[in-house]
C-alpha cells in the first residue's frame, strides 16, 4: 500500500454508531484523508467551471461539442474501450435501490444480473444510512448478510442456488458533500467519501471471489469530470496494491452537456470503463436546468418528457453509437414503473407500457435495461432473452447514432395545443417535488407516489420545468391563468394542508410536511433556480443527526 501523510487530519463529526464503528476504522479514515488531499482542489474547480458554463447558457449560448477533441478523440479510430470483466458480459436486466440491509438482500435476490446499491438518487445521505450502507454492502461482498423482520420475525438471508446479482454502487456526484467528514478542517466530498469507504473494504476480497469493485458514476457534465474520476481511480489502485483497471464503472449519461462529450468521456475513463447508462430521468431535468432562461426552450410537462421525445431519443441513438463503436456497453434506462395492486386495468396498462418500453430498447440496440422493481425483472429479462441471443450487443454498431447533430439534442417535443402546460399537470408536479422533499428530509431516498418509484430525478424534473414556466410567465391552458409565485405557494400549502390532515398526532411528530413546504414553496419561486433540490434539503438532515447528542471527533492522525 502507498504511504500516508500523518500531518492529514480526518474528523467524524458525528455519532460514532456500531456501523461507524466497524467501517470508519483507522486505515480506511487515511484512506479518505489521502483522497480527499489529493483531489479536493480540483473537484472544487469542476464545481466552479460548472457554475462559470451555466453563466454563459443563461446568457444565451448553447450546448455543442467540444472543438478541441475532434481529431485527437472523436475522430480518431485507435483506441477502444477494455473489455468488459466476465461476470459482467451479461447485464440484460439490473435493478437499483437504496442501500439498507433488507433492500440489498432483495436487490441480490432479484434474479436480475446485476444490483446497483445507490448512494445517491435513491437514498437520503444521513448519518445512519451511509454508514449502515457501507456495512451492508461489506456483509454482502462477503456472504454474510442477512436482516430478520422486527415485527414479523421473517428472515432475509442471499439466495443459495448462487444465482445472486453483480454488485455495483453508485456514489454520490461531485456536487455532494459530505459533512459529517472533514480533511484538515475542510468538509469531504461525498463522492469521494461513497466510492472510498466501499473500494477500501472490499476490492480484495472481491478479488479474491473472481470479481471487482464495479461502480456507476452520476451527474457528469463532461469529459475533464471523467478526467477526474480516472485519476481517483488510479491513484485508489497504486494506494491499495492492486492493478491499474481493477476499478470499472459505468457513466450515467444524464445532464445535456454530457451528450456532446459521452465519446470523450469514454476516452477518458476507458482502461476502467464499461459503458454508459441512459439516465433518462435526469436528462429532462437538465435540459430545462441548463437552458432555463432561453424562452424558445420551454418543456411541457414532463408527462410529454417520453423517449419517444426528440432529444431523448437522439441521445439515446448515440449512446449506442459511441458505445459499441469504442466496443463498451449501452445501457437502457430505468422504468421507474412499480406493480399497482387492487386495480387490475391499471395494473395491465401499466405493464404493457413497460414491456413497449424495453421492446424499444432491446430493438434499438441496448445491451440491457433497468428496472426499479423485482416484480418487472422477469418481464424485462424475457423482453431481451427473446430479441438478444447473445450476452450484450456491442459487436452491433448501429448507423444512425453517427451524425446526430447539435439541433437533435436539443429538439424538444411538438405537443398539441392546450395540453402542454395545464393546471392538473401544475398542482400534480407541486405534489411530488413536495412528496419527495418530505420524504428525504426524514431519511428516505425514494418513494412509491402515483404508481412510480419517485427518487431525486423524477422529482426535479417537475421542480425545474414549473420554476421555469414561473420564470417565462407561462399560464396554464385550461384555464388561462399565470403560473404565478401567490399560485405556487398557494399549492404548496394546500398540499402541506391535506398531507398534514391525513396524518395522527402521533405520525406528525415524525413527519416534515411544514419544514418540506417551506423549501419547496422557496425552491418554487426564488430568483434563481437552485442546482439540486437535495443540496437544499442537506443541512436540514444534518440538523436532525445532531439533535440532543454529544458529538465525538476522531482523528486519523491519532489512531
Amino acid at each position: 500500500m502507498q504511504s500516508y501523510n500523518p500531518r492529514v487530519r480526518v474528523e467524524v463529526h458525528a455519532p460514532i454508531c456500531s456501523a461507524a464503528s466497524e467501517i470508519l476504522t483507522p486505515s480506511a479514515l487515511r484512506f479518505l484523508g489521502f483522497l480527499s488531499t489529493t483531489f479536493s482542489e480540483r473537484r472544487r474547480a469542476i464545481l466552479q467551471a460548472r457554475t462559470a458554463r451555466q453563466a454563459r447558457f443563461d446568457g444565451g449560448d448553447l450546448p455543442d461539442f467540444p472543438h478541441e477533441t475532434k481529431a485527437s478523440v472523436r475522430d480518431n479510430k485507435a483506441w477502444m474501450c477494455a473489455p468488459p470483466p466476465a461476470d459482467l458480459q451479461d447485464r440484460r436486466v439490473e435493478i437499483t435501490g437504496p442501500v439498507d440491509r433488507k433492500m440489498v438482500i432483495n436487490g441480490i435476490n432479484s434474479g436480475a444480473c446485476t444490483y446497483m446499491a445507490d448512494f445517491e438518487d435513491s437514498s437520503s445521505p444521513t448519518w445512519s444510512v451511509l454508514t449502515e450502507g457501507q456495512r451492508n454492502l461489506r456483509d454482502a461482498v462477503r456472504g454474510t448478510i442477512s436482516y430478520t423482520n422486527p415485527v414479523n420475525g421473517k428472515v432475509y438471508a442471499p439466495r443459495k442456488d448462487g444465482k445472486l446479482a453483480t454488485l455495483l454502487v453508485r456514489p454520490r456526484g461531485w456536487h455532494l458533500d459530505e459533512a459529517h467528514v472533514t480533511v484538515n478542517g475542510t468538509v469531504m466530498s461525498g463522492s469521494l467519501f461513497d466510492f472510498g469507504l466501499y473500494f477500501f473494504h472490499n476490492v480484495h476480497a472481491q478479488i479474491a471471489k473472481g470479481s471487482s469493485t464495479y461502480f456507476y458514476l452520476p451527474k457528469l457534465e463532461g469529459y475533464l469530470e471523467a478526467r477526474l474520476w480516472n485519476d481517483v481511480f488510479v491513484a485508489a489502485q497504486n494506494y491499495m496494491g492492486v492493478p491499474v483497471g481493477t476499478i470499472r464503472a459505468t457513466m450515467l449519461l444524464e445532464t445535456i452537456t454530457a451528450a456532446f462529450e459521452m465519446e470523450e468521456m469514454l476516452y477518458e475513463i476507458r482502461d476502467h470503463s464499461i459503458g454508459l447508462n441512459c439516465g433518462r430521468w435526469d436528462y429532462p431535468f437538465s435540459y430545462i436546468k441548463k437552458l432555463k432562461c432561453h424562452p424558445d426552450r420551454i418543456a411541457p410537462d414532463r408527462a410529454f418528457l417520453t423517449m419517444e421525445t426528440p432529444f431523448m431519443d437522439a441521445y439515446c441513438k448515440k449512446v449506442i453509437h459511441v458505445c459499441h463503436k469504442r466496443g463498451t456497453f449501452a445501457m437502457g434506462g430505468m422504468s421507474a414503473t412499480i406493480p399497482i395492486k387492487n386495480d387490475k386495468a391499471k395494473h395491465e396498462a401499466a405493464m404493457k407500457d413497460v414491456v413497449k418500453d424495453k421492446l424499444r430498447e432491446v430493438n434499438a440496440g441496448h445491451d440491457g435495461t433497468w428496472v426499479a422493481h423485482p416484480a418487472l425483472v422477469k418481464m424485462a429479462r424475457d423482453i431481451f432473452d427473446q430479441h438478444m441471443t447473445t450476452p450484450n450487443q456491442i459487436h452491433r454498431v448501429p448507423t444512425e447514432g453517427a451524425n446526430i447533430t447539435q439541433a437533435q439534442l436539443l429538439e424538444l417535443p411538438v405537443v398539441a395545443p392546450g395540453t402542454a402546460i395545464t393546471s392538473t399537470g401544475l398542482a400534480h408536479g407541486v405534489a411530488i417535488v413536495l412528496a419527495y422533499s418530505e420524504a428525504w428530509l426524514r431519511g428516505n431516498g425514494c418513494i412509491p407516489l402515483n404508481h412510480k418509484m419517485e427518487d431525486a430525478a423524477t422529482a426535479e424534473i417537475s421542480r425545474a420545468q414549473i420554476w421555469q414556466w414561473r420564470r417565462h410567465g407561462c399560464s396554464t391552458l385550461d384555464d388561462s391563468q399565470p403560473i404565478t409565485d401567490a399560485r405556487i405557494q398557494k399549492l404548496v400549502k394546500a398540499e402541506v394542508e391535506k398531507r398534514r390532515a391525513s396524518l395522527s398526532e402521533d405520525q406528525k411528530k415524525g413527519a416534515k410536511w411544514m419544514l418540506a413546504g417551506k423549501l419547496v414553496a422557496d425552491m418554487l419561486t426564488g430568483d434563481k433556480l437552485d442546482e439540486f433540490l437535495t443540496s437544499i434539503c442537506y443541512p436540514h438532515i444534518l440538523t436532525t443527526a445532531f439533535e440532543g447528542t454529544t458529538v465525538p471527533e476522531i482523528s486519523a492522525s491519532k489512531l
